[in-house]
């Protein structure tokens, strides 16, 4: 099992996205980062995580293994339109393992429809047993975090069985270009599907319709631009794209449950990923 100081140890400086004394979002192996944005691990503590540690909404789904000083447990957490508890807290847990997919990025492992685990909490032994069990195993034995990383890249690059659409790929990568500023209409012209037949691959693939989604990476992009204290609320709204302050407070809301400023104000009550937006 690795310990905190691991993570000051990582030699692999060129795939770190972001590193602090107890925590490290790492890339994943170039050809894995068309399905997996970012692999995060921390050590919890009572400064750094509340007993109410929460996954922002952002479309997509996450793996997150938990350890707490007795053994290792997996969850996964569908496509996510609404926030949603890890469940664990600094008391409870010794150490966290979280893997982030990208949009349409768990279909590739697991070839189920996502529109079935979409906010949802499954134990992920009932998604895949034998990559779950390699988890677990890898994340008791491997000596450093390069051993951990590198086996976990290349037993998922193994683990590859079922591609989407390169429509989807081209949707996907248009919404997040105009931070969720395109319509329907726009995406159908541009990838030559019908709305409908649209609407029917994304809810397949990536968990919810092209509404959902282009709501969920707005969103996340306003929430990345949040995290500069120099960027009011205002201006945030604005670099969105949201049509005036009051539209931006209501959208954030309806997404995240809480206002822009009361999620500012409590950002280390939650988890949002660094890599897709």
């Amino acid at each position: 099992m690795i310990v905190r100081n691991d993570i000051q140890a990582f030699q692999e400086t060129y795939r770190v996205l972001l590193q602090g004394y107890d925590f490290i979002y790492i890339l994943p192996h170039l050809a894995l980062r068309g399905q997996i944005s970012n692999y995060t691990v921390t050590y919890p503590s009572k400064e750094s995580i509340s007993d109410r540690y929460t996954v922002i909404p952002h479309g997509s789904a996450t793996l997150v293994y938990a350890y707490d000083g007795r053994g290792v447990s997996g969850n996964l957490f569908g496509p996510s339109t609404k926030p949603c508890m890890v469940g664990v807290s600094a008391n409870q847990s010794h150490m966290l393992l979280i893997i982030e997919f990208q949009p349409a990025g768990l279909f590739a492992f697991t070839g189920i429809e996502q529109k079935e685990l979409t906010d949802r909490i499954i134990p992920f032994e009932m998604i895949n047993a034998a990559l779950n069990r390699f988890i677990l195993e890898t994340l008791e034995s491997a000596a450093s975090l390069e051993e951990l990383i590198g086996l976990l890249d290349g037993r998922l690059l193994e683990s590859l069985s079922a591609a989407s659409p390169s429509e989807l790929k081209l949707a996907t990568k248009l919404m997040i270009e105009r931070a969720g500023n395109i319509s329907c209409k726009e995406l159908s012209a541009a990838v030559y599907y019908s709305q409908r037949h649209l609407n029917r691959i994304f809810e397949n693939y990536v968990g919810m319709n092209t509404k959902t989604f282009s709501r969920m990476v707005r969103i996340n992009r306003a929430i990345r631009l949040m995290q500069d204290p120099q960027c009011s609320i205002t201006c945030v709204s604005h670099e969105s794209g949201f049509y005036d302050l009051s539209h931006f407070i209501h959208d954030f809301k309806s997404v995240c449950g809480m206002t822009p400023q009361a999620y500012r104000n409590n950002m280390s009550d939650f988890y949002s990923e660094i890599a897709k937006f």
